[in-house]
């Protein structure tokens, strides 16, 4: 009998698989102190947890029998992930289990600001019988979303049916996904100056914090509509507020802020154009028990060493395999996160080739890293157990290939990422006394270590420039630890890389992209 310890209040019908499983015994005891559950845990294969109980090392080190930590819910800050994967205990989340919940709720928001129901709401309870409230229909009128995954694809579905047109913006979609969801590409800042209505679905990263700011305000249509339901931070506050004044948003509504909870002087909670919820994108009766179904499915799924989804660490590897794939886990990653950040569109297909003393071991593990790489800057939560199902979920192709031959080196990794505008490729190599090498980027030859932040300059080769990038970084206080110059023939096409002591100012690249020769300039952080 497997043992399951429930630890925070979850819904009955939400484990009631648990329940009916014959090989599982389930003990429901919320609210323990970490001592009380130090006490028990190690009686325990499994334990389901919602955000009150907080899994500490301590706690795991006392669970001697534990397999698996359920959360009933996405988030995982409450469990410390690094001493799970160091036990080889597995973490899961239910991702998916919120998805209606939020999509209509993100309704909810964009029909209330249409129409204005809580502030007309608040002037008839008070007293008031004012009928000056005149919204706008969401029928014929265009939808942006930006962020096209499970939330924004169930929007997207419902918008249409209200007669909407919907554009879409998302790094991984394709036209030809698009095309099956009825939905139109389209760029942020087509989707700003076109839009009626913008909902937001993409999670928080450095590359989408603030994606709507003031350079977006000034393009946007004059009385459209802004929705967050998403993450705080996606939309800049501030800026929003000087949009509402100056007459550019009409009205917008956010269950999110960049802070949790606002503070009481902050400009939304007073604003009359702005409808404002406390985070309730996941509090539906049917969104709390299908987040305790799904990870109540994965629990059982570990218990009985079945396959799994959704684990958010690392799961056990053999240990012979671990030792020797372990010393490449850092450069599949990094040579996936290059390429995810020079790569120019969707991506359809990543294709992985390992050579030389890589052929004769089960090389999967390393493979999620690459994977993890390419999409870490653009989706939330991936991780190396759960890269390869969100991969196919946006279906990307992963090709993995063998040869024995790599170019006179001990090992070899090359990976391309095809997109429908271009192919780019990669290869690096561990070298003794080096430690983890690029040393290929698409036809040009390098040499350089994958670490912090680092300058790609594609150009034509021509005498000077070289000495023109160099005077014009050092002149803005940008010092280079490295440079590497790599071409095929003189006089043709070449790239320059450079590691940089830190990241260049957004003007100072704008400089660059203006020198003669100089075709491209990408800065990347590694």
């Amino acid at each position: 009998m497997y043992k399951v310890l429930v630890s925070d209040p979850i819904s009955d019908m939400g484990i009631q698989m648990l329940y009916d499983a014959t090989d599982v015994e389930v003990v429901k005891q919320p609210g323990l102190s970490e001592d009380e559950l130090i006490a028990i845990i190690g009686d325990y294969d499994a334990l389901l947890v919602r955000s009150q109980t907080k899994v500490t090392e301590k706690i795991m080190n006392a669970g001697t029998k534990l397999k698996v930590i359920g959360r009933a819910g996405v988030g995982v800050d409450n469990i410390d992930l690094e001493a799970a994967t160091k036990r080889g205990i597995i973490v899961i989340n239910a991702p998916d289990g919120n998805t209606i919940a939020t999509c209509e709720l993100t309704f909810a928001m964009m029909m209330s600001t249409a129409r204005m129901i809580p502030q007309a709401y608040k002037k008839t309870v008070g007293g008031e019988w004012d009928r000056k409230f005149i919204g706008v229909e969401l029928r014929n009128k265009t939808l942006g979303i930006l962020g096209m995954g499970r939330i924004g694809s169930e929007v997207a579905k419902r918008a249409k049916v209200f007669g909407m047109e919907v554009i879409g913006y998302d790094p991984f979609l394709t036209e030809e996904r698009a095309e099956k969801i009825g939905v139109k590409l389209g760029t942020v800042n087509e989707i700003v100056a076109k839009a009626d209505f913008i909902t937001v679905h993409t999670p928080l990263t450095p590359e989408t914090r603030h994606l709507i700011s003031k350079p977006q305000f000034d393009i946007m249509k004059k009385g459209m509509r802004l929705i967050n339901c998403a993450r705080g931070g996606i939309i800049d506050e501030m800026a929003m507020v000087e949009a509402i004044d100056q007459g550019i948003v009409a009205g917008a509504a956010f269950d999110v802020f960049e802070v949790e909870p606002p503070q009481h002087d902050h400009p939304f909670l007073n604003n009359p154009k702005i409808i404002v919820t406390p985070h309730l994108g996941a509090s539906t009766i049917e969104a709390q028990e299908n987040v305790a179904i799904d990870v109540s499915e994965e629990v059982l799924h570990i218990l009985r060493n079945e396959p799994f989804k959704n684990a958010v660490n690392l799961p056990p590897v053999p240990a012979n395999v671990l030792n020797k794939l372990q010393p490449y886990f850092g450069l599949g990653e990094k040579i996936g996160s290059i390429l995810g950040q020079i790569a120019q569109g969707a991506v359809y297909e990543i294709v992985v080739n390992y050579a030389g003393d890589l052929i004769d071991v089960d090389t999967s593990p390393l493979t999620r890293y690459i994977v993890k790489g390419v999409f870490e800057n653009q989706l939330e939560g991936i991780n190396i157990v759960n890269a390869m199902h969100l991969a196919k979920s946006r279906d990307v192709n992963i090709v993995v290939q063998k040869s024995n031959t790599s170019n006179s080196f001990t090992n070899l990794v090359t990976v391309t990422v095809k997109t429908k505008q271009e192919e780019k490729t990669l290869a690096g190599t561990l070298l003794a006394g080096y430690g983890e090498r690029i040393v290929r980027i698409d036809q040009y030859p390098v040499d350089f270590a994958a670490e912090g932040n680092l300058l790609l300059i594609s150009h034509n080769d021509k005498p000077g420039i070289i000495g023109r990038v160099g005077t014009l970084l050092g002149t803005n206080n940008v010092n280079i630890a490295t440079m590497q110059v790599g071409r095929k023939v003189i006089g043709g096409s070449a790239i320059m890389v450079l590691t940089i002591d830190k990241s260049a100012p957004a003007e100072v690249l704008e400089e660059l992209t203006k020198q003669a020769e100089i075709v491209n300039v990408r800065a990347l952080t590694v």
